[in-house]
């Protein structure tokens, strides 16, 4: 219980905040759209538990691939496996346990969710090593957490439409503008280990304003999906607030002051997704 409280805390695995709403939004939407009712409460267990796996190996995976290049870095020396506090075996157990969840989860739902369980799989393994190729590992990363809505939509359904992946660009869009802002912190060790981010290439600056850009994407295709579904002023209402909050975390970092990155990084964004999930069931509801 230690050690996997140890892997918890290594992995953040409360910041799986993040991405569950959006599954539950997708699982929401694609049932209205689709059969003109809720998720069943089944369909809600095995999507939350399929979501726990796939993040939990992800984070794990990632944390184990990065782990030479974390103990090199001072920011995240600290971290449990270069610090010895876990070992590269010990996370690899929990790896496939989580991995082993997912599958079962998945198997629960539908046999479509099984068929595309291999190019989700794909994504959560291969998004870790991006960063040392490509500075748009950011949008890799996005769009890794952004088949969450797309897995709630096919988990809910057994189908995909057209509606399912505007919340697909909304999340990766959004995933991708707040990664590049978190890699700011970054910047300099990433260009000095021959790493590559947005930061690294163009400098904090400019990764600054592309993380804007990413962020009005994301915006856009959350008011798209107004228009394109049967949802109303409640979940518009939903989308403003969201607008409101990317537009404030932008303006409390800035290129010469980045003191606040974990403020925009981690409160607000956690607040973005409860926002749209419950302001999307609200709509719904009345």
């Amino acid at each position: 219980m230690k050690k996997l409280k140890i892997i918890l805390e290594m992995i953040k695995f409360e910041h799986t905040v993040f991405a569950l709403p959006f599954a539950f939004l997708g699982a929401v939407l694609g049932s209205l759209m689709v059969e003109g009712t809720w998720p069943t409460i089944s369909e809600w267990v095995w999507i939350t538990l399929a979501m726990v796996g796939a993040r939990s190996a992800a984070m794990t995976l990632n944390r184990v691939i990065d782990a030479r290049i974390d103990k090199k870095n001072p920011r995240t020396a600290e971290r449990a496996i270069p610090a010895g506090l876990i070992t590269i075996n010990q996370s690899i157990l929990f790896i496939t346990a989580s991995f082993v969840l997912l599958f079962i989860s998945a198997y629960q739902l539908n046999m479509l969710s099984v068929y595309l369980l291999p190019i989700a799989v794909f994504f959560l393994t291969a998004y870790s090593y991006t960063k040392r190729f490509t500075w748009l590992c950011h949008i890799f990363l996005g769009v890794t957490i952004a088949i969450a809505p797309l897995g709630g939509w096919v988990g809910a359904t057994g189908t995909l439409q057209s509606e399912a992946f505007l919340l697909f660009s909304a999340v990766a869009f959004w995933i991708a503008g707040f990664d590049v802002i978190y890699a700011t912190q970054d910047a300099d060790y990433d260009r000095k280990v021959g790493l590559f981010s947005i930061p690294a290439k163009f400098g904090v600056k400019k990764a600054l304003y592309m993380a804007r850009f990413f962020h009005l994407i994301s915006f856009i295709s959350l008011l798209t999906l107004h228009f394109l579904s049967p949802l109303s002023f409640v979940y518009l209402a939903g989308v403003l607030i969201a607008g409101v909050i990317m537009a404030y975390e932008h303006s409390i970092v800035k290129p010469d002051d980045l003191s606040k990155v974990k403020v925009a990084f981690f409160p607000m964004n956690g607040v973005i997704s409860i926002v749209m999930l419950l302001f999307t069931i609200g709509d719904i509801m009345l």
